[in-house]
């Protein structure tokens, strides 16, 4: 602050100020620091700290199930993303995750199936934390940037996409797992993709469930920066699993950002395996975005994030009751089912059900029975 503007705040700033936060100092203790909250220094553009000024840091911690939230970390976030909004130092708010292998992979599957499954009564009660989390995130006062640390996948797709900013290292997946695992993307997806990318390529991202990768995220509008995080040698690299050096193949079909195939997937992969990954370049990136926001006017700011989400929070207002009372209610056969076999099924097994037999069986008009459920989980061969 400069010396005038000081002098004059110390003159008129209230001594007392109300605290607008739900509670105090209990964001961590919610969760045993599965969500970490931490205020950072805001810095201007030339590099040099702005006295006074933070940016808040949402940071979810649950690397061991690549950051999927706990019922106690999406209350730990409700309180967070509402501490973060009235907090009069804050300029900007990041959201993102522990590690370099996932930003986050959705809801806890072990939880899922372990208590949640076959109790839509509670899985209701649930959804209702689940929606005040993606809410809080839309109507938070302060700009909100994802950095995509890693994998965003499933309902951590869907609570990235909330955010206003995502800014990605380019070994990092994007996609939805719903149907392929017994869910539908409705907790965000199937508002947010269509405003985001357009209803075709939502369709296939809520359907197909099959994950793409940075580059594209990019190309198709749903991050607005990439990063490399590859090093070889001392080097950034692309993403050497990823086409993006060629944009159109023979047929003028647009091909930079998908994966490799054949031989030359399986060398960008070796390659990788060669290299270490270095977030660096993500987190310049970040502090870029935060600086260029600090110089704006907060209020017109506001103003501006509260109008430019309408399209996605018109959606989400529309839908978000129902859904919550569909997934509840799905509790009872197929997520029941598919988040058993994810949380049971191993990488020799798989973890998706027979599809197939289930198909036959409801074609034959076979009722939801335990036994049922039991022919349907992965199993090994032999």
């Amino acid at each position: 602050m400069n010396p005038i503007t000081e002098a004059i705040v110390r003159d008129i700033a209230p001594d007392n100020l109300v605290d607008h936060r739900l509670v105090s100092d209990e964001i961590e203790s919610l969760c045993n620091g599965m969500v970490q909250y931490e205020m950072r220094p805001a810095k201007r553009r030339d590099g040099s700290v702005a006295e006074g000024i933070y940016n808040a840091w949402i940071i979810l911690n649950n690397p061991s199930q690549y950051n999927s939230y706990t019922t106690d970390m999406a209350k730990a976030v409700i309180l967070a993303f509402r501490a973060a909004s009235v907090a009069r130092d804050v300029n900007a708010v990041i959201f993102t995750a522990v590690g370099d292998k996932a930003f986050c992979t959705g809801g806890n599957t072990k939880e899922y199936a372990e208590y949640y499954a076959g109790n839509p009564q509670e899985y209701r009660q649930y959804m209702r934390l689940f929606n005040d989390m993606v809410s809080s995130i839309l109507g938070c006062d302060k700009p909100v940037i994802c950095r995509v640390n890693g994998m965003r996948i499933g309902g951590g797709q869907e609570i990235g996409m909330a955010a206003d900013f995502s800014v990605a290292q380019d070994l990092a997946n994007f996609g939805q797992a719903g149907p392929k695992h017994g869910s539908a993307a409705i907790g965000g997806a199937t508002d947010f993709l269509p405003v985001m990318i357009g209803c075709e390529q939502a369709m296939v991202s809520g359907t197909l469930c099959e994950p793409y990768s940075a580059h594209k995220a990019n190309r198709l509008g749903v991050c607005c920066e990439l990063v490399p995080s590859l090093k070889i040698d001392g080097k950034f690299v692309a993403n050497p699993t990823v086409v993006t050096d060629q944009f159109l193949d023979e047929y003028g079909r647009v091909i930079h950002g998908e994966f490799k195939t054949g031989d030359a997937l399986k060398e960008g992969k070796a390659l990788i395996k060669q290299g270490e990954v270095d977030l660096s370049l993500l987190d310049e990136k970040v502090e870029s975005l935060c600086s260029k926001l600090l110089e704006t006017f907060p209020e017109c700011m506001t103003k501006s994030l509260e109008e430019l989400r309408k399209p996605k929070l018109e959606a989400w207002n529309a839908n978000k009751e129902n859904s919550r009372a569909w997934l509840a209610l799905n509790m009872m056969n197929e997520a029941r089912t598919g988040f058993r076999a994810f949380n049971e099924g191993t990488r020799e097994t798989g973890r998706e059900i027979d599809f197939v037999a289930l198909r036959q069986a409801l074609a034959q008009g076979a009722p939801w029975t335990p036994e049922l459920i039991e022919s349907l989980m992965p199993k090994a061969e032999g």
